[in-house]
């Protein structure tokens, strides 16, 4: 086995603050008061956790919607209707009995958690504003803010009332596309983050989605590739800038060599698209980051290109770098890390460990030490093939997890092809054998398709997972959705080869149905094209994480079990792809099955999503109600409790509705 740089490094910062923590040990959890939904993963660690079992299994049956509220409301919209098909994946919070939320046409607003009514809303935001998928809550127990996206502006507003402070960056809000320390040939505009601000320590952190300002960069500067998309801290109370990491290194900072022959200078991105989590306690901010410019070829960035695809940990007060664990050295795949880092005491071998669970398209689990960055069970630098595109630079090996086992397929064979029929399992193997499969991190070839698997919509990705604290139970949503691909030469590009020029949605393996298009959403009941390979399609895996074990997986929802080509057969559930969201409470775990695609979430098939939400055992998977909903959920679900009842809440949307929010509780 090679030997390299390691892949995690612990900087001296968290030295000093471990020897100061010791022993003791912190639930991730810590900043959430019960009953409430604090935050958008209801904890700061995104453990979408509650301890609430009012509802439980032996009344779950009984829920009901008590209430349903637009996502866009006359209270914002006015006059105008709310968008049809809309792909509002928002998440609200409940805290002091107000249900804040993001709408779909951009304002903040606060609703009464137990009838959905509109309280207020930011009068000053600008209608539209962009996508954005949650918003912050903070209080000092004096004052209370709500941190939120206005467009490229981040804004803050008093909780009670929907003010924004004229005391806070410019007139209320803070202009993200001035970035005070942009390289000349870097100039940002047009800044956007489908994510949302995090408050650790009083210090608001952004990530984001910056674009060069070609226009801006002096005459005879070659403009860069990308703008570098750095983490940002601002004072929670003026707005003002306290500190910006450089997600791409610049010359004389650590990482900088990571990047061949001064590459630095002219990529960028390498930020998140994701959301971070936090550790209050520590004063840590976690985020998972991004492929640097260009998801599938990297012969203008020679090198491992720190900080690209790793789980960054920084100091929310300075912004210095504590520790960083590179999940993958040189990204040809387009393999972001598409998770919020997931924080959770664990108990392993008889040690207690302040761990976080990285979830990737990949499949694998990176389990790490939160202090220190350090692999909680040993992650190995394995050797990789190499490809043959000329001028490319391919990463000998990469860092592969010994625990937990990868959570889904990492490479489609003959044997994992369906056979629910002769005549469909001849289908599928005269697609599969058009192309050549290959394992994860296999390069993109030039001229020759691969089958990636998993594919770029992963197996995990946005939607995260759920973790409940006291079993140590995690409980991941992941799909299996087989793509093709390959490098062509490029002309007049700034890259010499790039992936091929096709509708994303083509290039899922499925089988060709009719005159299915792809590209088009599917009516309600309409049959669909068929995946290649055998089910389940969505799952839930749930996995021990004391002892880094798969315990159970499920299928989520039927998927096209109900195809014509399929009824006849009588299937168990298929399982559907989508962003389903898990939320775990004390007594049971609930999911939705997703907004149907392809105009839903990004690369999801037409067949994907569905409208059934669900309640299972936490122990087997096994489901022990389930209702269906006006649309699939959007969103990721909450709990919370108000006037003595307990309510679940979740967006949810489909291409014939706007979205809307729904509450169920019991009678």
């Amino acid at each position: 086995m090679r030997k390299r740089r390691s892949s995690f490094t612990f900087g001296m910062t968290a030295l000093t603050i471990a020897t100061l923590v010791g022993c003791a040990s912190l639930r991730a959890d810590s900043d959430t008061k019960v009953g409430e939904w604090r935050f958008y993963g209801g904890t700061l660690g995104a453990q979408k956790y509650a301890p609430l079992d009012q509802i439980n299994a032996s009344n779950v049956n009984q829920l009901k919607v008590v209430w349903r509220q637009s996502a866009s409301p006359p209270e914002v919209l006015g006059g105008d209707k709310p968008l049809m098909g809309s792909n509002y994946e928002h998440t609200p919070l409940m805290v002091n009995g107000l249900l804040y939320m993001r709408s779909d046409a951009g304002p903040v607003m606060a609703l009464d958690p137990q009838s959905g009514k509109v309280l207020w809303t930011d009068k000053k935001a600008a209608t539209g504003g962009g996508k954005s998928r949650g918003i912050s809550y903070w209080s000092d127990g004096k004052d209370a803010r709500i941190f939120a996206l206005d467009g490229p502006n981040l804004v803050a507003v008093n909780a009670k009332t929907g003010a924004r402070y004229a005391n806070f960056g410019n007139g209320g809000q803070v202009d993200l596309n001035v970035y005070t320390d942009s390289l000349p040939n870097a100039p940002v505009e047009n800044y956007s983050w489908s994510s949302f601000p995090v408050v650790v320590r009083d210090v608001v952190v952004l990530a984001g989605v910056p674009r060069v300002a070609e226009k801006k960069v002096p005459e005879g500067m070659q403009a860069a590739l990308d703008p570098p998309g750095d983490i940002r801290g601002y004072d929670v109370r003026t707005g003002k800038l306290l500190w910006t990491f450089h997600v791409v290194p610049r010359k004389g900072e650590f990482g900088y060599d990571t990047w061949q022959a001064g590459s630095a200078e002219i990529n960028g991105l390498a930020g998140a698209w994701s959301w971070l989590t936090g550790d209050n306690e520590l004063g840590y901010i976690y985020i998972p980051t991004e492929a640097p410019s260009n998801d599938f070829y990297g012969g203008n960035r020679q090198g491992d290109n720190l900080f690209g695809n790793s789980v960054l940990c920084l100091d929310a007060k300075t912004g210095k770098r504590v520790w960083h664990f590179q999940t993958i050295h040189h990204d040809l795949w387009d393999f972001d890390l598409p998770a919020p880092p997931v924080l959770m005491d664990i108990t392993v071998d008889g040690k207690r460990i302040k761990a976080l669970a990285q979830l990737s398209k990949q499949a694998y689990v990176y389990v790490l030490d939160r202090v220190t960055g350090k692999p909680v069970w040993p992650i190995e630098e394995r050797p990789m093939p190499k490809g043959d595109v000329p001028g490319e630079y391919y990463s000998p090996t990469q860092p592969i997890p010994t625990k937990p086992a990868p959570i889904e397929l990492q490479q489609l064979t003959e044997n994992d092809l369906i056979d629910f029929t002769p005549e469909l399992r001849a289908q599928a193997l005269e697609i599969f054998r058009k192309y050549e499969s290959v394992p994860v991190f296999t390069p993109a070839k030039v001229g020759r398709e691969i089958i990636m698997l998993p594919g770029t919509t992963g197996a995990a990705n946005w939607n995260g997972a759920g973790f409940d604290p006291e079993t140590g139970m995690m409980y991941v949503p992941v799909i299996r959705n087989a793509v093709r691909t390959m490098l062509e030469e490029k002309k007049n590009s700034p890259y010499a080869y790039d992936r091929k020029a096709e509708s994303m949605m083509s290039t899922n393996l499925e089988l060709p149905y009719e005159d299915v298009n792809p590209g088009r959403p599917l009516a309600d009941g309409a049959p669909s094209r068929l995946p290649i390979m055998k089910p389940p399609y969505g799952s839930i895996v749930a996995l021990d994480m004391n002892k880094g074990e798969i315990l159970w997986r499920v299928a989520n929802g039927d998927g096209p079990r109900n195809h014509p080509m399929l009824k006849h057969l009588n299937l168990p559930p298929l399982g559907t792809q989508n962003r389903a969201s898990p939320l775990v409470t004390k007594s049971l775990l609930f999911i939705g099955e997703g907004k149907n695609g392809p105009n839903g979430p990004s690369r999801i098939p037409a067949w994907g999503g569905g409208k059934m939400f669900r309640a299972l055992d936490k122990a087997t998977g096994k489901t022990l109600w389930e209702m269906q909903l006006p649309g699939g959920t959007s969103g990721a679900p909450i709990t919370y409790m108000a006037g003595g009842k307990q309510y679940i809440v979740v967006a949810v949307g489909w291409s014939d509705m706007p979205a809307e929010y729904v509450a169920l509780a019991l009678p």
